[in-house]
């Protein structure tokens, strides 16, 4: 089950976007920041919270906030909606359990090719040494 987060749990902080816009650009604020608390969302398990840090990285302030911004596109509508679509990807990624390894044995014949492929190499290493005189 997807998690979602409440509109309540989300702010959006509206500010001016760099970039194409001709002077348009200077008088509106379409970019959005959107800041989503991840100590203070509860729905949130304990694993999924430390793999959201893990996937959010620099995104993440020391306060636990996880600060988005989205200056995509030209309209305040069109930057919120790709600001939650970026959150509920992280969320649901965060979600995943990663599989855990299950740790295997080299075959017999990958043995044996590392084996060769050392062999090779000594014999390449020794052809390229000074001959010794003494034998």
């Amino acid at each position: 089950m997807p998690i979602t987060p409440d509109p309540r749990d989300v702010e959006f902080v509206f500010i001016r976007a760099g970039g194409p816009g001709g002077q348009n650009v200077n008088k509106v604020s379409s970019a959005v920041q959107l800041r989503f608390d991840t100590r203070g969302f509860t729905p949130l398990a304990d694993a999924v919270r430390e793999r959201l840090a893990r996937l959010a990285g620099r995104r993440l302030t020391a306060e636990g906030v996880l600060v988005l911004e989205a200056r995509r596109f030209r309209t305040q509508e069109r930057n919120r909606a790709d600001a939650l679509a970026r959150l509920a990807g992280l969320l649901e990624a965060a979600e995943q359990a990663p599989q855990p390894r299950r740790p295997t044995k080299p075959t017999r014949a990958s043995r044996q090719r590392r084996l060769e492929a050392k062999t090779q190499q000594g014999a390449a290493k020794r052809l390229r040494r000074k001959p010794d005189l003494n034998d």
